[in-house]
């Protein structure tokens, strides 16, 4: 049985991300997977990072984040694009969250720089929503939203990472964004 762990990186509860959420959830539980579901939005932890220190114990909201991600096989990221990228209370959540020791250690090296991914074995799904036409933003922007977050991942062992937008928000029907919806519980049915 997948053991999947939803992080919902939106800071509205009311928002299209939740529901996609909701949505994703839905389907995979219809193919009976565990499921976790993890709303950043109601994790207390500094927005900030002020360099890492072993002495220093994660806040109790991060390590009950590190455990459902250690316990999960599978990793669904959902978030809008914001500024081209991820939200800042997400890269927030992720600077304190994927830490040396957890996440990824160092090695020592004279010449490069080595470390081991402590996350291995896991997969990722990134389904984000933004205002650009997908295309757009991966053509002529350059996708770099899901660059950073694949970037990380695959820096902690996470892999394959792969994604689903879904856009433009702005100028979308409600036919289109239930549509959407549809899209992420199929996702969610075919635990992908």
């Amino acid at each position: 049985m997948k053991k999947i762990l939803i992080i919902n990186g939106h800071s509205n509860k009311d928002s299209l991300n939740h529901a996609i959420s909701e949505a994703y959830k839905k389907g995979a539980k219809s193919n009976n997977a565990e499921l976790k579901v993890l709303n950043i939005i109601d994790l207390e932890f500094k927005p900030f990072m002020s360099g890492f220190s072993k002495d220093i114990e994660p806040e109790p909201d991060i390590l009950k984040a590190q455990e459902a991600i250690s316990w999960a096989d599978h990793l669904v990221w959902v978030y809008p694009t914001w500024w081209a990228t991820i939200p800042a209370l997400m890269k927030a959540f992720i600077e304190q969250t994927f830490l040396p020791g957890f996440a990824f250690k160092y090695k020592k090296s004279k010449k490069f720089v080595k470390w081991d991914k402590y996350l291995t074995g896991k997969s990722a799904r990134i389904i984000s929503t933004m205002d650009s036409p997908p295309w757009f933003y991966k053509l002529f922007i350059k996708d770099p939203g899901y660059k950073t977050m694949k970037d990380i991942l695959n820096f902690c062992g996470i892999k394959p990472v792969k994604r689903t937008y879904f856009g433009s928000v702005k100028t979308s029907s409600v036919e289109q964004r239930k549509q959407w919806i549809n899209n992420a519980e199929k996702l969610g049915a075919e635990l992908k």
